[in-house]
């Protein structure tokens, strides 16, 4: 229950309250959100009902009338108590209205109808209110509950309405429905003009401390109708009217009495004006005008492109009751659909509804006998994409505060043209109706419930020393380091959690006394305690945590995540390289590039190959687009750049590391759809998700069950350290011969740079393809990112691991297994396939539930030819699919318009292997025939 006066009403009146559906806020704003998508249903129904090409509003689809330059003049009688705000005696203010039918789709004039009013006012140019308004006192509906699952029912026509309206009986009751089935029979009549008829508003609003509903009744002595006929009829008779002289509407507002007699909740009920006595507040005068010339035409077709939304206003005047509430989050998702800032797939027909339910259902069964990855290919895929389906509904949970209860606000602010055509440098405007979804500074999202075991048990240097630690090099010898380099380089434009200066609310771990002692600083007196640097989290709690970077694929480790930056990286359309064709470095040494923390030899080789990649693109669109300014050739190569990375990914590094056939396929599905030809694969993704049936770039964004962002259990999947081997060996390309050797230690930090520069990029680059990385495994954990240093501290990476992801409360490794619908770890025997790392796992933490997360997911055996384990890829299939799936630059707008035909071209035909041969051609010979370039390559 809410206190809706906020600050109670004058002496001697009843005070009006809210209450909020699910007793709070938070849950009825889950509820709004489910109705904005039942909206959203309704509009993709009434299109096809319509014949429509595209989507329209959910209602009040045809506009009679559209203009600016009325008047809205406040009384000089307004009571005192109703002198709030703006409303004040005698004010004037401009004014822009929108007459309409109010059906969804456009039908003639002739027919009976619902007619509305929506009402602009201008305050300044920071405050306006947005009234709207029906010509019947009362809706159908008592509130958005009823409203949207009766809209939904009613669009379409024929035997899905017939289906709707039985549905809504099921879920409102036989008499609800026949209520409101009689309240539109009788609201729903023939119009003469716009001009005579009365505007009721929907529901009441705030008025100071005061509630009120308001209505706009014709003036007295309003002309009777101008003759007109056909179906544009009440356009063309308001057309006449307004020609002839100004048309007048009178704004009456009704008090707030009490609860049983003027309800806040139930906006079925009419205020009558017996209980409370309509009050003149104001005069609404729209002036003489032409509107057929073509200014006048103009302005029409921007208001109806606009919306009006009754949250457009301040606080003093905020909407009250249920469905009024529920419009604020309706309305928006309503225009951002029909503005293409928003998307909405058709539901699936009702037999793939069926046949698909029944057909996961089965797969579920099947499952607690045969693990997806030992069943035949198909049944596999099927598997595959049937886990999906369910870890998108079940396993997407949104962390970012939201507004609740909702809230008024200033009008919005439309996108920018460069935000509609080029990624921001921050990920703000990716969707265009939630700008900041995923941006600079969004939280991390969760897919699972947190944990409750204590985060410092048991002790994780214990943990590191004994299970972790690389006692000889576990080789992965299906990749190259190539791969290595690669998953940092991505993870780098994925995930970058803000951090605390050392000494900052630092997490301490004791050391116990059988290993050697540590010192956080280089040069410090070694102590009995490891120090490392804490997380900052987000101010609405300490388990959420914000991302410094962008959720985005948009390559910002080579761009940056901010204006500033990109511009230091810049030089022109291209970015900034030396004489040599290398990043230049910044005062410390280090390479300039939009990220180069945890910085490395093979994290250099990437930015290296990726910004002089960004350059010959430039010059290719400047060849192909001449008249073409700086700014666009950077900003599209940016966008070819990014795409090209993601496909990569995608249909390149994932199969190489997850080296099974049902993968390959899955994952060049995800890209180019299924195979062609393959009519029962086809069939088989039809039963399980339609939507699949083509690749992610040509499908619509989808957030599914939460919006967009990154995870922390992805994040903590992608603790991949152990593929860091410890040794290296550089050769020269046209001999075969060695050139030198290094450690780690060696090719990091500020030396990585020159050493790269000596060898080359060439022969780095053969190097690289030509070693293999650590298998991602217990006990092949790197040494040197044990005692490694970074921004003037020294940390254990392998103890980093176990306690960031403890402190952010991820699911021991057990409670991950639940969280993911898999089956738990019965017994220690099972928990690795060593026995006697069994027995330390034991030993050190006594519970099976206890295991931590990062230990049991690099002790999990994994399927035949994945390099990590199955508990982890379920985190991998959900989410690597989603970051597609979710960003307009890599689904509606991957097109030519926004890419150009050229950049749509490069991103179809290149590849790893095209990338490396175009700078490098010289290594054409080693590069592998028959499979990407993250499989060893063949030596000289």
């Amino acid at each position: 229950m809410s206190d809706g006066g906020d600050g109670g009403l004058s002496a001697g009146r009843v005070k009006w309250a809210e209450t909020y559906r699910g007793g709070s806020p938070e849950a009825e704003r889950a509820e709004f959100l489910k109705l904005a998508d039942l909206m959203l249903d309704a509009q993709l129904k009434s299109r096809k009902a319509g014949k429509a090409r595209r989507v329209d509003r959910a209602f009040h689809a045809k506009s009679i009338a559209a203009f600016s330059g009325g008047t809205l003049t406040f009384s000089q009688a307004l009571p005192e108590d109703l002198r709030v705000g703006f409303a004040r005696p005698g004010a004037s203010y401009p004014a822009s209205v929108r007459f309409s039918n109010a059906a969804s789709f456009a039908k003639s004039d002739e027919e009976k109808d619902l007619r509305g009013l929506a009402l602009r006012i201008a305050v300044s140019e920071t405050e306006h209110h947005d009234l709207l308004a029906t010509n019947w006192p009362v809706p159908h509906a008592r509130d958005a509950h009823q409203f949207v699952h009766f809209a939904h029912a009613v669009s379409g026509g024929g035997l899905s309405r017939a289906a709707g309206l039985a549905g809504l009986c099921r879920t409102l009751g036989v008499s609800e429905v026949r209520r409101m089935l009689g309240n539109v029979r009788e609201a729903l009549r023939p119009c003469d003009s716009v001009a005579l008829e009365s505007y009721w508003s929907r529901g009441a609003i705030r008025w100071g401390d005061e509630a009120v509903r308001y209505a706009f009744k014709p003036a007295r002595g309003t002309p009777g109708a101008f003759p007109a006929h056909g179906a544009g009829r009440l356009s063309a008779e308001f057309a006449q009217r307004i020609a002839a002289g100004d048309v007048t509407f009178e704004l009456y507002l009704q008090r707030f009495v009490t609860e049983s007699l003027t309800p806040i909740e139930d906006a079925a009920q009419d205020w009558t004006e017996r209980d409370s006595p309509p009050i003149l507040a104001a005069t609404l005068t729209l002036p003489r005008r032409d509107l057929t010339a073509p200014d006048a035409i103009a302005e029409q077709r921007a208001l109806d492109d606009g919306g009006f939304n009754p949250w457009n206003t301040t606080e003093e005047f905020r909407p009250l009751g249920h469905l009024n509430r529920a419009r604020k989050a309706v309305y928006d998702a309503s225009l951002h659909h029909r503005s293409a800032m928003r998307w909405r797939s058709e539901r699936p027909p009702l037999q793939n509804r069926m046949f698909g339910g029944g057909t996961r259902w089965l797969l579920r069964k099947l499952n607690t006998r045969v693990p997806w990855h030992r069943m035949r290919l198909r049944t596999s895929l099927l598997n595959l994409d049937a886990l999906r389906y369910d870890l998108r509904a079940q396993n997407l949970v949104d962390t970012e505060p939201r507004e609740a209860p909702p809230s008024a606000r200033a009008l919005p602010v439309a996108p920018l043209p460069e935000e509609r055509a080029f990624r921001t440098y921050d990920g703000r405007a990716n969707d265009l109706s939630d700008p900041r979804m995923g941006a600079v500074g969004a939280t991390f999202g969760r897919n699972m419930p947190l944990e409750t075991i204590p985060p410092d048990e048991p002790n994780a240097v214990t943990v590191c020393r004994e299970l972790m630690d690389r006692k000889a090099f576990i080789p992965a010898r299906t990749l190259n380091i190539l791969a290595a380099a690669w998953i940092q380089f991505q993870v780098h434009d994925w995930v970058a959690h803000q951090r605390r200066k050392l000494g900052e609310q630092d997490l301490v771990v004791p050391i116990p006394g059988k290993y050697p002692d540590w010192a956080s600083r280089p040069g410090d007196t070694p102590g009995r305690e490891m120090r490392i640097s804490g997380n900052v989290p987000h101010p609405s709690s300490d388990w959420v945590f914000t991302n410094t970077t962008s959720h985005w694929w948009d390559g910002s480790e080579v761009y940056g995540a901010d204006p500033e930056r990109a511009r230091s990286l810049r030089d022109g359309p291209r970015i900034r390289l030396n004489e040599k064709g290398y990043l230049p470095e910044d005062v410390n040494g280090m390479s300039m590039t939009g990220f180069n923390e945890s910085w490395w030899m093979g994290l250099s080789v990437m930015h290296t190959l990726f910004a002089r990649e960004h350059n010959v693109l430039v010059g290719e669109l400047g060849r192909a687009y001449p008249h073409w300014d700086d700014e666009r050739l950077y900003q599209t190569a940016r966008l070819i750049v990014s795409a090209l990375i993601a496909k990569i990914h995608t249909v390149e590094w994932t199969p190489a590391i997850l080296g099974t056939e049902a993968l390959d396929i899955g994952m060049k599905t995800n890209w180019y759809g299924p195979p062609s030809g393959d009519w029962l694969t086809k069939l088989g993704i039809w039963l399980t998700d339609v939507h699949a049936l083509k690749g992610i770039p040509r499908t619509m964004p989808d957030h599914h069950a939460a919006p967009y962002s990154l995870t922390e259990e992805f994040a903590t999947v992608y603790r991949m350290h152990p593929l860091i081997p410890d040794d290296y060996i550089f050769y020269d390309y046209g001999t075969g011969k060695q050139r030198l050797r290094r450690g780690f230690l060696d090719i990091q930090g500020a030396q990585a740079d020159d050493e790269m520069r000596a060898i080359g990029l060439r022969d780095a680059l053969y190097s690289f393809g030509t070693a293999h990385p650590g298998a991602i495994t217990l006990h092949n954990f790197p040494r040197s990112l044990q005692h490694f240093e970074r921004e003037g501290e020294v940390i254990d990476l392998s103890v980093v691991d176990i306690m960031r992801t403890r402190v952010r409360k991820v699911p021991r490794y057990n409670g991950f297994r639940r969280g993911l619908h898999m089956p738990e770890i019965k017994s220690w025997d099972d928990l690795t396939p060593d026995p006697e790392t069994n027995r330390l796992c034991r030993e050190i933490y006594g519970q099976l539930d206890h295991v931590d997360t990062v230990v049991g997911l690099l002790g999990e055996a994994p399927p035949t030819g994945f390099g990590f384990s199955d508990t982890a890829f379920r985190i991998f299939i959900l989410m690597a699919s989603r970051r597609l799936q979710s960003d307009r630059f890599l689904t509606v707008d991957f097109r030519p318009e926004i890419y150009s035909p050229l950049g749509m071209d490069w991103i179809e035909r290149n590849s790893m292997t095209s990338v490396i041969l175009r700078h490098c051609p010289e290594l054409g010979p080693v590069l592998p025939r028959d499979a990407t370039a993250f499989a060893p390559w063949r030596t000289v």
